[in-house]
């Protein structure tokens, strides 16, 4: 039979239709009227159960709803088909991303199926926004449930001819902040099929070299520190080939750098350029791959730093130090500008690209506008004046809480951006006092005063609960960021006390889970982007900062804060290095807690040359949302970390949340005492079929995989993971030599750490014995070499080495342990 598409494979039941066109993104404001929002700071908005649905509504979804929800979407936009899309082992055509404002978005799909003969046929399809399917013209079906980022399926049934069936899809949804745009077409029952690849005039064998070819390409290191920044090609073009590279951060990040290069036929490597080139920060590099008329796109990340050498032994030059790294290699935000200010260069145009967004009122403006403020309150004479009021209108015209009238999607739940807004009210208010904030129409001394309010009730949930988001290495700067403005800032002594108490409990946390500098810990919320960057996230810097051990990257939110903090203001934190940069021949055992109700249970144990941090007792079998439950680091380098999880998709460096890495899709038991940790799976369908482990072999002196069992040696210290089942070791792709993967969504594993090992085989030969004897009470038992009989009880607690590890006993404020190598021993 004759045919526009080629073959593909055939389709078996409940198989997806994985190779489409796709147009561009449409996008069009959604503008409603300012309405305000009901609501308050909800504590526990990610402990979702229901598939990760976040319950919160914003009035353009409830406007978007009445209009759209359950009506027959009448397609719109531009079908221009765009971009190929090749599957590269999900299911999903993903578009999903990052929209600062409400914003109507609308793409069009073509795909297609071969049927040997006619007949009826059933299929299903999942989406989360609105969509329309025509089959060889005629439309066949239409849904419209367009729930915020939750997937609902629809089946329905159409009528195939012989040969070629083209399928075409317009799908649509409203976008607020993380938007999943997604379709997912499942063939159930029919005619005998194949699946088509819907590229017109392309050989079915170029687009397969195509997409093993970026199904394969990887970096040729998990991250750089220096030298060539380059891709290998384990299949090689056939034929000349032109790379399309852009290089971005994370959604937050604005900055981008687009290079052109060209890929000889047979070429297995090709240098991307030197690692100075590109910013210090995790990047996202999407390659886009044309060969033999063919196109097509795969992400990768990795994260590139700057050495920065040695740190300046005083403490006030290692102040200067961070401003001037701060004011010189960050992106282009307010918190450079404040830096610059600081350091006594110019920021004004800096400032003046960010105002629009403030004013607009873009999620995460208020990240913006608190170091804005800063930098009118203290540092004026530096900016020109024409620009400062440019600053006081975009101050008067924001929205400061969500009870002021507004249409944005600004995030108001979460303990860090509430602290953020009620910060800036209150010194919004005070800097002035006798102006008219145009949303809430209030004066500005009643503005303060509502702020002032805001903070101190802030301030009474954060010293009974603390971070909300537990423990979690993004938004412990987030909260530094607030706390370091109302220290040097606040006008009321009670609120700059408070912030100060505030601002070293959290330096404290830090330090105790810290490893050489480095946080290792359980986190309440995580991102594929901050997992991987161990030398250039900003904890990282502070680190540096505060205790001369860390680097710097090219992303910040409260480093020039709190070094103006130190430097200008009085604020004096005690020496931690001791527990940061742990050097001693002992141990550290921390437990605490943190949330409301002290719902998070943290554990972390360090040595000299070893780390590892977990959650105990925490939603065992519960749909998980972006907690890392299990974190592990072992020797000096920033990269000899091991995290386990179960990814939530199978797209890498993707929107979902949890994602590939950040975040499980089922939470798993996690129980640990000191350097022995298990982690239990218990995930159901549709949630992926996989457990795996981060495990960049290339980053340790010594490595070693024997079937179940992987080691690793890095400086002295030795780490082992041992699964329940075979281990794999994924050699292709973004993650190529730096995951391994059990089969299943009940896989167990075992984590090891020890000191005083110099090889892989080392490790190996003295726990490879481990194993889980699971009892009829649920029990599990582990016999340690060291440890000797370890019990993880299925109320959480853990019984060792005559000692009982009971969460319940662990308090907000901690209990930090030291215990003696002799204590590593079973008598």
């Amino acid at each position: 039979m004759s045919t526009a598409f080629a073959p593909a494979a055939a389709l078996s039941p409940g198989q997806a239709l994985r190779f489409w066109t796709v147009s561009a993104i449409s996008e069009e404001r959604f503008d409603t009227l300012d309405q305000p929002l009901h609501g308050e700071m909800d504590p526990f908005f990610f402990l979702t159960k229901d598939q990760n649905f976040i319950p919160h509504e914003y009035p353009c979804r409830t406007e978007f709803a009445a209009r759209y929800r359950d009506r027959e979407p009448a397609p719109w936009g531009d079908a221009t088909q765009a971009r190929n899309w090749l599957p590269f082992g999900q299911d999903f055509l993903d578009l999903s991303g990052f929209w600062f404002r409400p914003t109507r978005i609308a793409a069009h799909a073509t795909g297609g199926v071969i049927a040997a003969e006619p007949g009826r046929a059933r299929l299903r399809l999942v989406t989360c926004g609105g969509a329309v399917m025509r089959i060889n013209g005629a439309q066949v079906a239409w849904c419209a449930p367009y729930i915020r980022n939750y997937a609902t399926a629809m089946e329905f049934e159409a009528e195939l001819v012989a040969g070629e069936n083209r399928i075409e899809v317009f799908f649509d949804d409203l976008a607020e902040r993380d938007t999943r745009f997604f379709i997912r077409l499942d063939w159930l029952e029919g005619p005998e099929v194949q699946a088509a690849l819907p590229f017109p005039g392309i050989p079915g064998e170029t687009v397969r070299h195509v997409e093993s070819m970026l199904d394969q390409v990887h970096f040729d290191r998990p991250a750089y520190a220096g030298g060539a920044v380059s891709l290998v090609w384990p299949i090689a073009p056939q034929a000349d080939a032109d790379l399309s590279i852009r290089v971005e951060g994370d959604f937050m990040s604005h900055e981008r750098m687009d290079r052109r290069l060209a890929l000889p036929a047979g070429s297995e490597r090709l240098v991307l350029g030197q690692a100075e080139d590109f910013p210090a920060d995790f990047r996202h590099f999407h390659v886009t791959l044309t060969t033999q008329g063919f196109t097509a796109t795969r992400t990768l990340g990795v994260e590139i730093a700057h050495p920065a050498g040695p740190a300046p032994t005083e403490s006030r030059a290692r102040q200067d130090e961070a401003l001037r790294a701060v004011a010189e290699k960050a992106e282009p935000d307010t918190v450079c500008a404040l830096a610059r200010l600081a350091c006594g260069l110019p920021a004004d145009d800096m400032i003046l690209r960010v105002l629009p967004t403030i004013e607009e009122c873009w999620d995460c403006a208020d990240f913006a506008l608190v170091p804005l403020l800063w930098s009118r309150m203290r540092f004026a004479d530096g900016l020109a004046p024409d620009t400062l009021p440019r600053i006081d209108e975009t101050i008067l015209a924001y929205r400061y809480w969500m009870d002021e009238p507004g249409n944005d999607v600004q995030w108001y739940f979460s303990e860090n951006h509430a602290l953020l807004f009620h910060t800036a009210a209150y010194l919004a208010g005070h800097l002035l006092p006798d102006a008219t904030f145009r949303r809430s129409g209030r004066s500005g001394v009643d503005q303060s005063a509502v702020g002032r309010d805001r903070v101190r009730a802030w301030l009474d949930h954060f010293e009974e609960a603390e971070m909300a988001e537990f423990n979690s290495a993004p938004y412990f700067p987030i909260d530094l960021k607030g706390l370091c403005a109302l220290f040097a800032l606040a006008p009321d002594a009670d609120i700059r006390d408070r912030a100060g108490c505030g601002i070293a409990r959290l330096v404290e946390i830090v330090a105790n889970s810290a490893h050489q500098g480095v946080l290792t810990a359980a986190q309440g919320r995580s991102y594929e982007h901050t997992l991987r960057a161990g030398a250039t996230l900003e904890l990282s810097a502070i680190a540096r900062m505060l205790w001369g051990a860390g680097s710097y990257g090219a992303r910040f939110h409260c480093v020039p804060q709190l070094a103006l903090c130190l430097r200008d203001h009085g604020l004096a934190l005690p020496d931690l290095r001791a527990r940061a940069v742990w050097d001693h021949d002992d141990g550290q055992e921390w437990c605490f807690t943190q949330g409301e109700g002290r719902f998070a249970h943290l554990y972390h144990w360090k040595t000299r040359g070893t780390a590892m941090g977990s959650t105990a007792r925490y939603r065992w079998g519960e749909w998980g949302y972006q907690e890392t439950l299990i974190h592990a680091r072992i020797g000096t380098d920033p990269q000899a970390q091991v995290w386990i999880n179960h990814p939530g998709e199978l797209i890498q460096s993707g929107y979902g949340r949890p994602s590939y890495w950040g975040g499980s899709a089922s939470i798993p038991r996690v129980q640990q005492y000191r350097g022995l940790a298990i982690v239990v799976f218990d995930g159901v369908a549709p949630q992926p079929d996989l457990t795996h482990a981060w495990f960049p072999a290339s980053v340790f002196d010594d490595w070693l995989l024997e079937d179940a069992t992987a080691a690793a040696a890095q400086a002295g210290s030795g780490l082992l993971i041992s699964a329940a089942t075979p281990l794999t070791r994924v050699m292709s792709g973004p993650s190529a030599g730096c995951e391994l993967r059990q089969s299943g969504r009940d896989g167990s594993w075992i984590i090891r750490l020890a000191d005083g090992i110099d090889s892989a085989q080392a490790m190996r030969d003295r726990f490879g014995g481990l194993k889980l004897t699971t009892a009829e009470d649920g029990t599990i038992l582990v016999s340690d070499p060291d440890y000797g009989p370890v019990a993880f009880h299925v109320d959480g607690t853990v019984t060792a080495q005559g000692r009982k590890l009971d969460p319940d006993d662990w308090t907000l404020a901690g209990e930090r342990r030291t215990l003696a190598p002799a204590a590593d021993r079973t008598p």
